[in-house]
């Protein structure tokens, strides 16, 4: 039996049961923060089990993609274990309950009209206390003994250990069904749970039954098919095996099922698969949680191909076999594959920079330990070098064995599993408490009656102390009256609400809770699951639970975010249209009139292009075009071609927006009515969040049209500063800079050139047309990269780059005042030590600039070396600038020496580089003496050489 008719087959079985197919679950639910992935199928029915939501059906079924790292370092070498899986699941919520989930297992194991696997070839398992699942076992299906086991609660219950370990809340026992194999051994194909208790504080008497019993069951569809289709391993089912077949001619490797490469192929497979479907979902390699993940996946597929003597890319020439292998249950693989490859590419091409650097850190790690006599790799030591460079223990492992080194797994999983907590990926709370999840049972959601108006008279269900935000482990307490107003946060649950929750990249609402007793303000308005939740302070009266009031949005914030969001939309459309479909939206946060927008591109966005964006932008902003929404089916919603984003879970029903005939998305959010509100668009910049994702920030309505304002008095502002015209500002900021570099090298080489006093721009600059605002705009960011600061420091800095102008002609004006001094003359009225020019003199009018100037060059025409020390006094202060030539440095001597003796007798101190050195005094009265005692201290240790 084929995978894909294995997995019908289920769904189809459960369905006849009266169970309602569900589809599979995202495999990142970024609004669990219990896990990293999805990690089996009951996951998306939390809230079910435990009655927080309205039950729609009672039953359902599923197949879950799943996403496990627990068993990462099996992966390849046992047959059975992968991190990327798939998962069938059947479900009941207070229906259905022991005896229907194990007969009808049965049933579907062994009746021939769907998996007909021989009853002698099946033995289960059970709780040891569990003497109901026991009896089914033996009296209604008809198992002997023999093929029923009583396990303790660490195999057989949900959570592991529940009953003496905890955690407190909904657990309960599980029977296990496993395949007897021809070799002797039995593999685990199906789990059934049974939650039927609350366990609450220490045994014994902890495990109280619930009021309603649930099922939860999973089927791993990897491994019955493997056990249907008769194959030593997972990876030799039809689903599978023509990607292992895709790795070996990749790598240029034969596959053998017992090699090293085989495991390695293997390997190779699963973390492919796995980084295939979580990029698909916007899941990129990073630095934490989920994207750590990724990236630890890819590196060590990367790290088998190392092993395998490849030193290039390989792992990304997979993703079309992924897609292909895939493709009649997840069609949608086949949309992404370019832009899914680009990634793994491009995190590859990074690996592969490490990797030696990874090896030469084993070499001295395993050169420490013979120094230090020990025999095992320490724990940490390999779990450092598995995040660092993403070396796997077993390939570590393997490379000790080989020189003799044992290897510490107890302490490698130990820092693992610290490094698991650090990085946000450890084990979290399966189930939340807390006071909002208790409001959650009671009122399982608050209704948003804000898309139609922005007031509402309601009723307070729910006041919790603090703002659950700033101490993240106190959920703070349900309270039925707040009678003391002030500036402590609380939160505000109410029957039904004008407010919008922050979702979606929109931030929450704001605005005020009245009632005939109280005010309170709302400063921020989140989602918890269902509930909208009020965030803010109580400004005056008492606050009761159940009293009525008046709910006020604030609408001209309201309406600054519509603004942004509906200029989202047309941005991503524009994107689509100027740069691909490749570039799908990676994250947005629409805040009032200013929104940032990510999304999917391996390199910037030539300036050119961004012009396009934006000028369709605001094209499509001027040009009336309704903007609507309505409630429809997803399904209906696909095929009118409705922009979905991979990774994200919606409703269904869902919420359809439409801007005219060109933009279709699923969104939760609000937004204007006519595009024509969003009043304009502004791009502030584009740039880089991470590999391969490029953001675009931009503002909205009055906001951009302020920008605008400043932008074009900005241009307006530097054209004064420069004495010119706003056409020709860009024009004269280059020259500016290039004004000042060249007085700064004529100052240094000592040339006396001719500069203007006052700066003006060149008659035969380059003009711009600046009638267009977009090419004033254009020009205010030419200056700014060009200055290299911020828009709001540019005027600042073209003020102080006209002042460093005017101080260097001085200074030059200064150096040409005091003659036309050559290094030939200085050299003239020095001596000869030896074959060394001794050059020691005061030069008047001089500048630092001009004085290393003097000593570079006496240095080239002095081919038996130099030695310089110059002076000049400046009102009541002294400069000494000293150099020796790299012959007398290599002898021993010290300009920094030299020149801190002759400083420190004009009252002064300082030093330098062997052989250049600068320093200063304040008594320019003993410079002649300071002078004579410099060429003294000098002549002497010249004679010495």
């Amino acid at each position: 039996m084929k995978t894909d008719e294995l997995r019908e087959k289920y769904l189809e079985f459960f369905e006849s049961k009266g169970c309602v197919r569900r589809p599979s679950d995202v495999l990142v639910p970024t609004w669990d923060p219990s896990v990293l992935f999805t990690p089996a199928g009951m996951n998306q029915f939390k809230d079910h089990f435990l009655g927080k939501v309205k039950l729609d059906f009672t039953r359902a079924t599923t197949c879950q993609k799943c996403l496990r790292t627990g068993d990462i370092d099996n992966v390849g070498r046992t047959a059975y274990h992968h991190t990327f899986f798939e998962m069938l699941g059947n479900f009941s919520f207070g229906d259905y309950f022991k005896h229907d989930a194990i007969a009808w297992a049965w049933e579907f194991l062994t009746s021939k009209k769907w998996l007909a696997i021989p009853a002698d070839k099946l033995t289960v398992t059970v709780y040891k206390d569990d003497d109901e699942a026991y009896g089914i076992w033996k009296e209604s299906i008809g198992l002997p003994d023999a093929a029923i086991s009583r396990m303790d609660e660490d195999e057989n219950f949900w959570p592991a250990s529940a009953p003496s370990q905890g955690p407190d809340g909904v657990c309960g026992p599980c029977s296990e069904i496993y395949y007897h194999l021809p070799d002797g051994s039995d593999v685990e194909i199906w789990n059934l749970v049974f939650t039927q208790f609350n366990r609450v504080g220490e045994p014994p008497n902890n495990l109280q039954p619930l009021p309603s019993k649930n099922i939860d069951t999973g089927m791993g569809l990897e491994r019955t098919a493997s056990v249907l289709q008769g194959v030593p391993t997972n990876f030799h089912i039809d689903s599978l095996f023509p990607i292992v077949q895709a790795a070996a001619e990749v790598v240029s490797r034969k596959y053998a099922l017992d090699s090293d490469d085989g495991r390695r192929l293997r390997r190779i497979t699963d973390h492919a698969r796995a980084c295939t479907f979580a990029i698909h979902e916007n899941v990129y390699p990073g630095r934490d949680k989920a994207k750590y993940v990724v990236r630890r996946l890819i590196r060590r597929a990367v790290l088998d191909g190392y092993q395998m003597d490849l030193r290039e890319p390989f792992l990304h020439k997979l993703v079309p076999a992924v897609a292909e292998a895939s493709k009649s249950v997840y069609p949608e693989l086949s949309e992404t594959i370019q832009r899914v490859t680009e990634v793994i590419q491009a995190e590859e091409n990074a690996f592969f920079g490490t990797i030696d650097g990874g090896m030469t850190r084993i070499g001295r790690l395993f050169e420490q330990m013979r120094d230090e006599a020990t025999v095992m790799v320490p724990g940490d030591e390999a779990a450092d070098l598995n995040k660092t460079y993403g070396v796997p223990p077993e390939l570590l492992q393997t490379i000790a064995a080989e020189q003799n080194f044992t290897f510490d797994w107890d302490g490698y999983r130990e820092a693992m599993d610290q490094h698991a907590i650090d990085s946000g990926a450890g084990q979290k709370e399966l189930f939340q408490t807390g006071p909002l999840e208790t409001l959650k049972e009671s009122l399982r959601e608050t209704p948003f009656v804000g898309y139609d108006a922005t007031e509402a008279e309601c009723v307070v269900k729910g006041i919790i102390t603090g703002d659950g935000k700033s101490t993240p482990d106190d959920d703070g307490q349900l309270l039925s009256h707040v009678d003391r107003p002030g500036d402590n946060p609380m939160r505000i649950v109410l029957n039904h609400s004008p407010f919008y929750g922050e979702s979606g990249g929109q931030i929450g609402d704001v605005g005020t809770i009245k009632g005939k007793s109280f005010v309170f303000e709302v400063t921020d308005t989140q989602k918890h699951g269902g509930l909208i939740v009020h965030h803010g302070v109580l400004k005056s009266g008492e606050l009761h639970e159940g009293v009525e009031c008046t709910a006020t949005v604030d609408t001209t914030r309201r309406d600054a975010l519509a603004r942004a969001h509906s200029a989202t939309h047309i941005l991503h459309y524009a994107l689509h249209q100027n740069v691909g479909d490749h570039a799908q939206q990676q994250g947005s946060k629409v805040e009032a009139d200013r929104l940032r927008f990510d999304f999917t591109n391996q390199k910037p966005i030539d300036d050119d292009v961004l012009q396009k964006i934006e000028r369709e932008v605001c094209e499509r902003i001027a040009t009336p075009a309704e903007v609507t929404w309505k409630t429809v089916p997803l399904t209906e919603a696909r095929a009118a071609g409705a922009m979905m984003l991979f990774g994200e879970k919606y409703p269904d029903p869902v919420r359809m927006v439409s801007i005219g005939d060109y933009s279709k998305e699923l969104c939760a959010g609000t937004h204007v009515t006519n595009t024509q509100q969003v009043e304009t668009f502004e791009l502030l910049v584009e740039e880089s969040v991470s590999a391969g994702t490029r953001r675009i920030q931009a503002l909205t309505g009055p906001r951009a049209q302020s920008h605008r304002q400043q932008t074009r008095q900005l241009l307006t502002t530097i054209a004064k500063l420069l004495c010119t015209t706003d056409a020709l500002a860009a024009s004269g900021a280059a020259q500016l800079i290039a004004d000042v570099r060249q007085i700064k090298k004529d100052l240094s080489a000592g040339k006396s050139s001719d500069h203007a006093d006052s700066f003006s721009v060149a008659k035969d600059a380059v003009s711009t047309d600046v009638d267009d605002y977009m090419a004033v705009r254009n020009s205010v960011r030419e200056i700014t990269r060009m200055l290299n600061v911020s828009q709001d420091d540019v005027a600042g800095r073209i003020e102080s780059l006209l002042a460093d102008r005017e101080s260097l002609i001085g200074q030059l004006k200064q150096a040409s005042a005091g003659g036309k001094i050559t290094a030939e003359d200085l050299i003239a009225q020095g001596e000869t030590v030896g074959d060394v020019a001794l050059v020691v003199a005061e030069v008047p009018g001089a500048n630092p600039n001009v004085m290393r100037g003097w000593i570079d060059q006496i240095r080239k025409k002095s081919e038996g070396g130099s030695a310089v020390l110059l002076a000049t006094v400046t009102g009541d202060k002294v400069l000494l600038v000293g150099g020796l030539s790299h012959s007398l440095v290599s002898a021993g001597l010290k300009a920094g020496e030299w020149v801190g003796a002759a400083a420190s007798m004009v009252g002064g101190g300082g030093g330098g580089r062997p052989d250049l050195a600068q320093a200063g005094g304040k008594d320019p009265a003993k410079l002649p003496e300071a002078l004579a005692a410099a060429k003294a201290s000098m002549r002497e240790q010249l004679e010495s050489l």
